[in-house]
């Protein structure tokens, strides 16, 4: 695939306010589908259709834990994402409450 096509796909995901704030989420550390529910406040299926499509991208890696698959970034070859990424206002305090015992 064209470089360019791939990171105008990659913008595009970018555009969703959800996948946005997953990816802020993600910048923090890295997370399972039920604290991105629990976060979101929307349902598992649209987080893990939400992450399928990051994860498609090559934006999120998945590592099983256990019986949990934790989602982490991937832009470490992707520094446009990053400088995205480093602009979006940061959701450390907002996440503290997080369980993150899935």
């Amino acid at each position: 695939m064209d470089q360019i096509q791939m990171m105008a796909d990659q913008f595009k995901l970018l555009g969703d306010k959800t996948r946005l704030t997953m990816l802020a989420m993600l910048k923090e550390r890295a997370l399972c589908v039920c604290d991105l529910v629990e976060f979101l406040e929307t349902s598992q299926p649209n987080v893990s259709q939400h992450l399928r499509k990051l994860k498609d991208a090559g934006l999120v890696n998945e590592m099983r834990k256990g019986q949990w698959i934790y989602y982490s970034l991937n832009i470490d070859d992707k520094p446009y994402i990053g400088t995205i990424l480093n602009h979006i206002p940061s959701l450390k305090e907002k996440m503290i409450n997080l369980k993150n015992d899935c």
